[in-house]
């Protein structure tokens, strides 16, 4: 089965993203790919979505941030996408206040999260912005940490208003965050589109690796289970996992029931929610640092008692 490429777009308000979106897209054109787009604003009315060609498929989710309060807009948005579209990449650009491992957690669905890949995490620095942070709130500093912490490839952006000095302190102080995406500084967000085509989805699908190249940063994995397992021993299993594991989501079929739960675990804690019909067992998995290849043994063996 093919899986359509995700590209997630973060970066501060104004930081450029629109702007890479374009360059994006113009050359997912030239290569003739069937191309859709997720925009997220947080007010009633999108300011960016006339800069897409009117032949890309794009779904708007306004009035909110897809990373809390339009979380299930989105879900319902992308299946839609997916299903009517079948388009072989999405770029999802995400409001400026969007927190990456949230962003992740949005759009990896458990009802759909196998047919993705995601990519990577491209985010926009604006190099002015950065450099004048600590005049911001303490969230905003935080939260633009967190977009350089997850990135994949970090653009650092609108260079051209930068002195050499201050070229070479946004480097440093960027690559001390983040020494495993590769960043570049950029003007009007121009990029070498390889390093985005690059990008690795090892680190990101669902398919367990145990080379440690795949076990930095953030990333996801998707399991999904052939059998019902035993409520206790799952317990037991999450209890032992790394507290680098954020996020864990999906369906789940116990010995003692005839339909699956709603799983969902964030903060070391797990909630369950009994469903009356029959769900895909597909279970998505968010952390950073994280050895998949020994979890996806652990799971295997819960199959198996």
């Amino acid at each position: 089965m093919i899986k359509t490429e995700i590209y997630i777009l973060a970066g501060f308000l104004g930081s450029g993203k629109t702007t890479l979106l374009k360059q994006l897209l113009a050359d997912e054109k030239k290569q003739n790919r069937k191309v859709a787009v997720m925009m997220n604003e947080l007010g009633k009315v999108s300011i960016d979505s006339n800069e897409v060609d009117e032949d890309v498929p794009l779904k708007e989710l306004l009035d909110g941030c897809i990373c809390c309060t339009i979380q299930d807009k989105l879900e319902a948005q992308l299946q839609g996408l997916l299903m009517m579209e079948k388009p072989e990449v999405i770029y999802i650009e995400t409001t400026g206040a969007a927190h990456p491992v949230e962003v992740l957690d949005a759009v990896l669905s458990p009802l759909f999260a196998d047919k993705m890949i995601v990519k990577g995490i491209i985010s926009v620095v604006d190099g002015k912005r950065w450099l004048a942070r600590k005049s911001l709130s303490p969230q905003v500093q935080q939260l633009l940490i967190e977009q350089v912490r997850h990135a994949d490839l970090i653009l650092l952006n609108k260079t051209d208003e930068l002195t050499d000095g201050e070229q070479s302190k946004l480097t440093m102080e960027i690559q001390g965050l983040n020494s495993h995406a590769f960043s570049i500084l950029t003007t009007f967000a121009k990029v070498p589109v390889q390093e985005v085509r690059k990008l690795s989805t090892s680190k990101k699908e669902g398919q367990a690796r145990s080379h440690v190249a795949t076990d930095l940063k953030l990333s996801t994995y998707v399991y999904t289970f052939e059998n019902s397992i035993d409520q206790q021993e799952f317990d037991a299993f999450l209890r032992n996992l790394p507290e680098t594991i954020y996020r864990i989501k999906g369906y789940v079929k116990f010995h003692s029931s005839k339909y699956p739960f709603l799983f969902q675990f964030s903060y070391g804690m797990p909630l369950y929610m009994k469903e009356n019909m029959n769900m895909p067992l597909n279970m998505v998995f968010i952390g950073e640092n994280i050895d998949w290849l020994h979890v996806e043994k652990q799971l295997n063996q819960l199959e198996k008692i």
